[in-house]
């Protein structure tokens, strides 16, 4: 089998099983498990899979640049800001990641909410400018310019001194067992940091996102307590989530 021929057939595998392990392709096409690692690095070095600890996972489309995810999904991602805004009750706290849904979001808020948001997108926080009622606190540091976000230490300084109702996490990939990704290292450490100071986190994943890695965990999948997901969102998808006891919101 030619080599182009074995990487159609791993990406195919891997659409249709959601995950690919390195021993299993090596005895299906009768070759050595490192000429399959090889195969699956120059497949990862393209983006059309993300590889983990043993073969491959469905590379997560969402951490191309912010421009561009702004056009992806976008009725979906409407849809998920608008379920997750309604959960906001007056007076809490609410720690709203960066993200082009999270930008959406706080676009649905209602215009007598009175309540505060915590954000370290300079982005979302200028959303809010004109927002009577609603309080912002905009967490400094240094600027991650692919999702438009502050990360570094003194971000993770600042955040040690919030305590919060919700934190609306945005992420790369959601899977049941890789957990919960992103694309950069800091931005991880950030998520991380910020799910510590909330009493519960709320992820908002549109369909490109489920069963889907990047390279940097967050943390497991039981870091979130709940999760956003478009209502026609396929239930194999889903289904796994439920299983780790997350509750699965359909918007």
């Amino acid at each position: 089998m030619l080599t182009s021929q074995r990487k159609k057939a791993i990406l195919d595998a891997l659409k249709r099983d959601g995950q690919v392990l390195a021993a299993e392709l090596s005895a299906r096409f009768g070759i050595s498990e490192d000429t399959v690692r090889r195969d699956l690095r120059e497949l990862a070095a393209e983006g059309l899979l993300q590889r983990v600890h043993g073969g491959a996972l469905p590379a997560s489309p969402a951490i191309a640049p912010f421009a561009r995810r702004e056009e992806m999904e976008s009725d979906a991602k409407r849809c998920i800001a608008k379920k997750a805004a309604e959960m906001i009750a007056p007076g809490q706290i609410v720690i709203v990641d960066g993200g082009t849904t999270s930008a959406l979001l706080v676009r649905q808020l209602p215009e007598n909410l009175r309540a505060t948001i915590v954000t370290h997108s300079p982005s979302v926080a200028v959303a809010l400018a004109d927002h009577a009622s609603v309080e912002v606190v905009l967490i400094g540091g240094t600027l991650y310019k692919h999702s438009i976000v502050t990360v570094g230490a003194a971000a993770v300084e600042a955040m040690s001194h919030i305590h919060a109702d919700i934190y609306f996490m945005g992420v790369t990939g959601v899977h049941p067992t890789a957990g919960l990704t992103t694309g950069d290292f800091e931005e991880a450490h950030i998520k991380r940091a910020l799910a510590a100071r909330a009493a519960e986190t709320v992820v908002l994943a549109s369909a490109a996102k489920l069963n889907a890695a990047s390279a940097y965990k967050i943390g497991g999948i039981e870091l979130a307590q709940a999760i956003i997901v478009e209502k026609a969102a396929d239930t194999k998808l889903t289904e796994p989530i439920e299983q780790a006891g997350i509750t699965v919101l359909r918007a």
